[in-house]
Parts: C-alpha cells; structure tokens; sequence
C-alpha cells in the first residue's frame, strides 16, 4: 500500500464500518431479534462511526491521482456531503433509540441506512476509474460493509448471552448465518473481480503492487480475510445452535479481527492495482 492511499483507505473502512453496522442493527430489530438495551449501545457505535467518518472524509485532500490512481476529484465534495447528512440521520435515529421510541427509530434508520448506502455508493464511483467498472468497487464495499457490520453486531450480541442465559439461541444462530451467508457472497464477488481486468493498472510505488497472484498482500487477502473467517462464522453458527454462546462470541471476536484485517487488505489492493478484491 502507497502510505499517500492510508488516509482513503481509513476513509473507506470507517463508511464500511458505520453503515455496515447500520445497515444490521436496523433489520435485526425490525425483526425483534435483539433487546432495547442493546440497539441503544448499537445506535452509539454507529454515531460515533458516523462521526469519525464525516471527520476522515473532511480531513482527505481532494487530488485527482493517489501515487498513480486515478480519482474523481469532482466528486469529493458531495461525498463529504452525504457523510455529512448521514451523520445528521444518524443523530435522529440515535435521538429516538435513546427515548425508546421504537416506531420512529425504526422509521429514521431506514432513512439513514438508505443515506448511507448513496454515500457508498458515491464513494464506489469516485475511487472507480481505474476499475473494470463501477460496480466492481460497489459490490466490493457493499459486501465489505455487510460482513464487517455483520460480524460486530453478531460479536456484540453475544455478550447480551452471558449476563442474560435464557435470551432465545434463534437471534445468534440468524446473525452467524447471515455473516456466513455474506462472506460467501463476498467470495464470489472477489472471484468476479479478480476475473474482470482492471481498465488500467496504477504505476504504484507501494509495498502492495505488483500481479495480484504472485502478491502475498492478495493471498493474505484471501486467507486472512476470507477463508479464515467464513470457517470461524460457521463454527460461530454451530455453537450458536447448541446455545454454547460463550464459544461462539469469543469465535466472533477472531472473526471481527480477521475481516477488518482482510478489508484493510483489499482496499490497500485495490489502490495499487486497481482490482477491488
């Protein structure tokens, strides 16, 4: 990775971080999975990840190349703007979570997960360029964003088990499986973009460049990231189902390390080789 590319690579994992966890947290309590007391702590780390990202995203210069990576400089202002309205949506969700009003809480993180996915979405498309198309870093950060949120909120959760044993095993055993459902997906998905070439290759000096088959960075990507993960997600789901929930949560913590380990990979990747893996 170029050390210029570490500030939008930062940039990326806090969005991904934020609406990810978003995104989980809104559906697994429109499905009355969890309790109130655990959407309240949800709602502040998705703020203070909102926050953090609005922060980050003012912070980066708006340059056109990124040691050989084309970006779309005329995009970075709305970008930030989008972060910016999904840190307000965020404060009204987060407003509303925190007077237990369930109805209009549910209600504005629908809307602040639906800002958060534009903000990705346009996020997607200004570090686009050097792609085979923007949809291959769209997927690549939408997945990202799923299987990061996924894996902390199922990691959270878990927690709730060992102050409250008789909590049902089902809301765990569907957390597991969607974050095994969605590392799957994230597979395939590196499969298409890795098969798909790159509309133009980065001139990077950065630790990371090179073919992404002889790049050690890449097969880390792939074992650290990928691999490792979906074996821990699925031995997640198994010890979720006999309600062995310590071993599940503490599964769940490796995994939360090993997906941002592997996301932090794939966006260093994608700056000096133009694959979003």
């Amino acid at each position: 990775m170029s050390i210029d590319a570490l500030p939008y690579t930062v940039l990326i994992l806090l969005a991904e971080f934020s609406v990810g966890c978003l995104l989980v947290l809104v559906a697994v309590d429109l499905r009355g999975l969890v309790v109130p007391s655990f959407v309240k702590l949800g709602a502040g780390l998705v703020l203070a990840g909102a926050a953090l990202t609005l922060l980050t995203a003012l912070q980066v210069e708006a340059v056109s190349d990124i040691d050989g990576f084309r970006v779309d400089s005329d995009l970075v202002s709305p970008m930030r703007g989008l972060f910016a309205a999904f840190l307000a949506a965020t404060v009204l969700y987060s407003f509303f979570v925190l007077r237990g009003d369930r109805p209009r809480s549910l209600g504005t993180g629908v809307l602040a997960s639906a800002v958060g996915l534009a903000a990705l979405g346009l996020t997607a498309y200004v570090f686009s360029l050097p792609t085979w198309g923007v949809a291959g870093p769209l997927l690549s950060l939408l997945a990202g964003s799923l299987v990061l949120g996924g894996a902390t909120v199922a990691m959270v959760w878990g927690h709730w088990y060992l102050v409250t044993p008789r909590l049902p095993k089902r809301s765990l055993e569907e957390m597991t499986l969607f974050l095994l459902a969605v590392l799957l997906l994230q597979a395939a998905l590196m499969v298409l973009n890795v098969a798909l070439p790159a509309r133009e290759t980065p001139e990077s000096s950065g630790v990371l460049s090179g073919d992404l088959a002889s790049n050690p960075a890449f097969w880390l990507r792939v074992g650290v990231g990928l691999a490792f993960p979906i074996a821990l997600a699925y031995m997640a789901w198994q010890s979720s189902a006999v309600k062995a929930m310590m071993s599940a949560t503490g599964l769940l913590y490796i995994a939360v390390g090993a997906v941002l380990s592997g996301e932090a990979l794939a966006r260093g990747l994608l700056f000096v080789t133009g694959v979003p893996v």
